[in-house]
């Protein structure tokens, strides 16, 4: 399996997760979700819910709305269906939660595996944070280093494009020591309520939310600390 294949099947595991949805729903929340998965399609997505299917971690089922019932006699198509997470697709998953190798602090998989951290136990999610930002910090050494080596020989266009790849980089560290920091110090992050609530954080039992890149974690209050 490609490592992009596995990151496609972690993702819709973690939706799944999440509830049943149709194919649609499906690509619509990896699009939208998931920079990572923006430029891919349905040729892409089917063949990994068949290999999910063929495995056991998911079943079919028909779609169950008003409107699915209708339309299908109507357009001479079948109903919608429904992918739902069977309990051995949830122990599966819960599985690649755990791990926490080389693999996910490289750019794509760091992606999927962060948009899942509101799934994922603090301990797990430490590790990665930590793991990425090693993996960044060595990057940025030999970007510096490289850059030392070849200034000189540089036009001012090419400079200025390895120096903005260096401030990303920077700036991504930066993220990563904020949230490292208030995952140490047992805070979660909230994003602001919505009609009075927010989301509930699954893992931790306190609300949960991502912070955006530079953003600082807010001060601790009786309402952010978990219980």
């Amino acid at each position: 399996m490609s490592r992009r294949s596995g990151i496609l099947e972690f993702a819709v595991l973690g939706l799944l997760r999440e509830s049943p949805m149709h194919g649609y729903e499906l690509r619509k929340r990896l699009n939208t979700s998931l920079g990572v998965f923006r430029a891919f399609s349905y040729g892409t997505l089917y063949p990994c819910l068949k290999t999910l299917l063929a495995n056991g971690w998911l079943i079919e089922e028909p779609g169950n709305t008003t409107e699915d019932a209708l339309a299908a006699p109507l357009t001479g198509r079948r109903a919608k269906i429904v992918y739902r997470l069977t309990a051995e697709g949830k122990e599966h998953f819960e599985q690649l939660l755990s791990q926490t190798g080389p693999d996910a602090y490289e750019d794509e998989t760091f992606a999927a595996r962060f948009a899942f951290f509101g799934q994922t136990s603090r301990d797990v999610r430490m590790r990665v944070l930590e793991g990425r930002r090693s993996r960044l910090e060595e990057r940025l050494e030999k970007m510096r280093s490289s850059l030392s080596r070849t200034r000189e020989r540089l036009d001012d266009y090419t400079l200025e494009l390895q120096r903005h790849g260096m401030e990303s980089v920077e700036r991504e560290v930066r993220w990563l020591n904020e949230l490292i920091e208030s995952e140490r110090a047992g805070r979660d992050l909230k994003r602001p309520a919505t009609g009075g609530s927010a989301q509930q954080d699954t893992t931790s039992g306190a609300t949960g939310g991502l912070p955006r890149p530079g953003e600082s974690p807010r001060p601790d209050t009786p309402d952010d600390t978990a219980t």
